[in-house]
């Protein structure tokens, strides 16, 4: 697994003070570890080495998003207005640029994004800043592309921009059905009695194979001994 290792402004003499082209918008994969894209995603990554946007483009951009990457100071403001974005991830210490000022300018023309906070300086300051500031994560550099990853997934779906497939949510109701029901020593049969839910609809809906109404799903949790919301609460997306 990659990782993003921190390295020194300017180095090599490269000059790594332009902006990334966006990336072109791709079809969104129907299954993304089971999870969907509701609409076109996009996502800005602020930092001021350019390496390391086009390494966070390579990671999320054949996961559907769209990602653009910034890496002049002096180009950061003009990005933040030229379109929405739903996450900024943003390199706390950028030279020339205040953090508390890159924040400001997130906050007046991104208020809907969620900021996820990436630094190879971390300190207490900084993530009291960011606590302050309502940051979603705050990851130190370096830090693997994967967890990354996870974290951009963790955020689309809290806000509903990724979601469970009907088929995916159909196996993971099943599948969380079927072992409540083994915990409580009870077979299918003494199941169907206690929910009043026919034998061959039972082993269905425990399959993923059959959608269950909220009738259904009402008496199965009574059947369980749990409440209907707790049932939908162990359903988690494999992140």
């Amino acid at each position: 697994m990659l990782s993003l290792e921190a390295k020194p402004s300017g180095a090599n003499g490269e000059n790594r003070h332009a902006m990334a082209p966006a990336a072109e918008p791709r079809p969104r994969p129907e299954d993304r570890n089971s999870l969907y894209c509701s609409s076109e995603v996009r996502i800005l990554v602020m930092d001021d080495d350019d390496a390391v946007g086009r390494l966070i483009q390579g990671a999320l951009t054949p996961q559907g998003f769209v990602v653009d990457a910034v890496s002049d100071p002096d180009a950061m403001e003009a990005q933040l207005k030229a379109r929405s974005y739903h996450i900024v991830i943003l390199d706390y210490v950028i030279p020339t640029l205040a953090s508390d000022q890159i924040l400001e300018w997130i906050r007046e023309h991104q208020p809907d994004a969620s900021i996820i906070v990436v630094t190879a300086y971390p300190s207490i300051d900084s993530a009291l800043n960011c606590l302050r500031a309502r940051t979603y994560d705050y990851l130190t550099k370096p830090f693997q592309v994967g967890h990354l990853q996870r974290i951009v997934t963790r955020c689309l779906e809290s806000k509903g921009l990724l979601r469970l497939s009907e088929d995916a949510l159909k196996q993971a109701l099943g599948s969380a059905i079927r072992e409540r029901r083994k915990a409580l020593g009870l077979t299918l049969s003494q199941m169907a009695q206690r929910t009043d839910v026919s034998l061959g609809y039972l082993s269905q809906i425990e399959l993923g194979k059959n959608s269950a109404s909220i009738e259904t799903l009402y008496k199965i949790s009574l059947g369980l001994g749990i409440k209907i919301a707790d049932l939908f609460q162990t359903v988690q997306p494999n992140l």
